[in-house]
């Protein structure tokens, strides 16, 4: 009689053979987490220069020898108190899905977070008259840094990358793409923006005509496609003036495409990390486009 055997019998008497003859198999993938001192050189919008370390988080695929950067920026709490309850920075969960799609994901902790400490130089003044640009600046100015500290470590590939952010570093990602930055392909814009209190005045950030006008401004000058995600139900910032952002951002020569996703919960602002899954299809739509995805 003819016996049936299974694939699975057949993988399993496989690997047994290979163990008997004493062959090693390859070992599987591990994302490994590593933390970088790299020291950063910053004004704040009084013009004082500040030069010290902060703290990056690297995720990468030790399996990988080389492979492009994802820089990720976080944001800034809307409360003084939260400062101090501010660690490194990680996102690990999102960071290791990034690394799972192929990249090296740099973390940095800026000036005046977390465990980098120091100055608060992206304080931009009086909510009626905020001063955008100088704090904008001095983040980009931070991942500049932490560009060309990638640059002298094997597994970073410096000729492919993107810049992602969220919230005070979605904004960021949007002033990076107006950047000459080392092999930028695109920018990722997550709930970016400013002045935000959805407490104090939902809805209604600080000096929104400015804020506007910098969204423009970096549209003039933008060099790489950008992706901006919005939940419809974000109290920092309302359903409309992301849209209305994103529309002087092209208007004045940026390229780029919205994405309005789902509401999340009270406050859709924290949809980045506590519902990846209402933006992933976006975001690898996005990757196919330029090239990352096949």
């Amino acid at each position: 009689m003819a016996r049936t055997v299974s694939a699975g019998s057949v993988a399993l008497r496989s690997v047994l053979a290979v163990l008997a003859l004493g062959v090693a198999l390859p070992a599987p993938a591990v994302t490994v987490e590593e933390v970088l001192d790299v020291p950063v050189s910053v004004k704040d919008a009084y013009g004082r220069q500040v030069d010290q370390t902060i703290k990056v988080t690297v995720f990468r695929d030790d399996s990988r020898e080389k492979a492009p950067y994802l820089v990720l920026n976080h944001g800034r709490p809307s409360s003084p108190a939260d400062f101090a309850t501010m660690k490194r920075q990680r996102y690990s969960e999102n960071s290791r899905y990034f690394v799972s799609l192929g990249f090296v994901v740099f973390v940095p902790t800026r000036v005046g977070y977390g465990e980098s400490g120091g100055v608060d130089v992206e304080d931009s003044g009086r909510c009626d008259s905020r001063n955008f640009p100088p704090a904008y600046a001095a983040a980009a100015d931070e991942t500049v840094a932490v560009l060309q500290k990638a640059a002298t470590l094997p597994f970073a590939d410096l000729t492919r990358g993107i810049v992602v952010g969220q919230s005070f570093g979605g904004m960021t990602s949007v002033a990076l793409s107006a950047r000459d930055l080392p092999g930028l392909v695109a920018a990722v814009n997550f709930a970016g923006g400013g002045g935000g209190d959805p407490v104090a005045h939902p809805a209604r950030p600080c000096s929104e005509a400015r804020l506007k006008d910098l969204f423009r401004a970096y549209g003039a000058r933008s060099r790489v496609p950008t992706l901006w995600l919005y939940s419809e139900n974000d109290q920092f910032w309302g359903p409309d003036l992301p849209r209305d952002w994103f529309a002087a951002f092209v208007d004045a020569g940026g390229k780029g495409r919205f994405v309005r996703l789902p509401p999340y919960r009270q406050n859709g602002h924290g949809i980045f990390s506590g519902e990846p899954s209402a933006w992933k299809p976006a975001f690898e739509a996005f990757l196919r486009e330029i090239g990352f995805l096949s």
